[in-house]
């Protein structure tokens, strides 16, 4: 028996269109921990300015040992789901110091922070609500709204990237819906915008709407502590629920969580899908992000380092960019003078 030679066939024309168009992805692999400086098969070491290392707690050794350890204590993974025998004691020492961390009641670990934004839609979300989504949102909440509308045949709506007008004007036309909620990442990844939170805070109150805010590139950057954007604007407990990773700051190695009340975590545990038929986060990886939350709580001047180095790199780049324009500038006059000779 062979397999499906129409469907590769299909999918490799799909790859060369890739291809042809220049925006087909080729991985880099690397040989050692992810950290300022790599090795990386083919290039030998390289400087890293892209990855989500932002304090650089994925090779921290505190963070590196307890994820050791909890392999040591728990095993190599759960062999459940949460709901049968899959809860370890390090989930829920996880999750309290999540909730802690980020100033909520309560908070739920997921395998990933795509499946939290799934989770967290797909299972809230009924018919007659009202979903609003930023422009801007990454693709994990648009699919997460996505996925609701096709479940519970729920009404959504996009309003303008931080347009707060297009928001109001949405909610109010929206009025009769049974629920509003608002959907906003709290860093927007690709712009490198943050939400207008106090605003949309105020917003959601006057609309009686639950705001969601998935802070995946806030949780250990912005705020005089790394806690987000509610931080950040002073608003710490104020917002409704917010959806996080633990992939990118908190030590880098994998996973997400919803942060709210305590009944929409007991919600979740009874209803959402991607914890009830997958199995829970590794406890190794649930150990390392643990020690990652409790490391930046203990030493807050890691996140103030990082704004320094930003200043630093900033400024180091503003410097190289002049220089280079400088440089032109000289080239550009040296030319324009030989011009000026040669026409005389």
């Amino acid at each position: 028996m062979t397999t499906n030679v129409g469907f590769t066939a299909g999918l490799e024309a799909k790859l060369q269109q890739l291809r042809d168009d220049k925006v087909y992805k080729r991985l880099n692999f690397l040989d050692s921990p992810q950290a300022a400086r790599v090795q990386m098969e083919g290039r030998g070491e390289v400087l890293i300015l892209s990855s989500n290392n932002y304090l650089g707690l994925a090779a921290e050794p505190d963070v590196v040992n307890a994820g050791i350890e909890g392999l040591r204590r728990y095993g190599a993974g759960t062999a459940s789901v949460r709901f049968i025998c899959g809860t370890f004691a390090i989930h829920r020492s996880l999750e309290r110091a999540v909730a802690r961390f980020v100033g909520t009641e309560d908070a739920m670990s997921y395998v990933s922070a795509w499946n939290a934004n799934e989770g967290f839609t797909a299972t809230v979300v009924e018919e007659g609500d009202l979903v609003l989504s930023d422009a801007l949102n990454h693709a994990s909440i648009i699919d997460s709204i996505r996925l609701a509308k096709s479940i519970a045949k729920c009404q959504t709506g996009v309003y303008k990237h931080a347009d707060l007008d297009d928001l109001r004007a949405k909610l109010a036309a929206g009025r009769s819906a049974k629920r509003r909620i608002i959907w906003s990442d709290g860093v927007f990844s690709m712009e490198g915008s943050i939400a207008p939170l106090p605003d949309l805070l105020t917003i959601a109150r006057e609309h009686d709407a639950v705001l969601v805010i998935d802070d995946s590139h806030a949780t250990g950057v912005l705020g005089r502590t790394g806690r987000g954007t509610a931080e950040n604007f002073g608003v710490l407990g104020e917002v409704d629920v917010i959806t996080s990773t633990l992939g990118k700051a908190l030590g880098g190695a994998a996973g997400g969580f919803v942060a709210g009340s305590a009944a929409l975590c007991d919600y979740l545990t009874q209803r959402s899908r991607p914890q009830l038929f997958s199995n829970a986060l590794p406890p190794t990886v649930a150990a390392s992000s643990l020690a990652a939350v409790e490391f930046i709580e203990a030493h807050p001047e890691r996140v103030q380092t990082l704004r320094d180095n930003r200043g630093t790199s900033a400024s180091a780049s503003w410097k190289r960019a002049s220089n280079r324009l400088r440089g032109r500038r000289r080239s550009f006059r040296s030319s324009s003078e030989k011009r000026r000779r040669r026409s005389r």
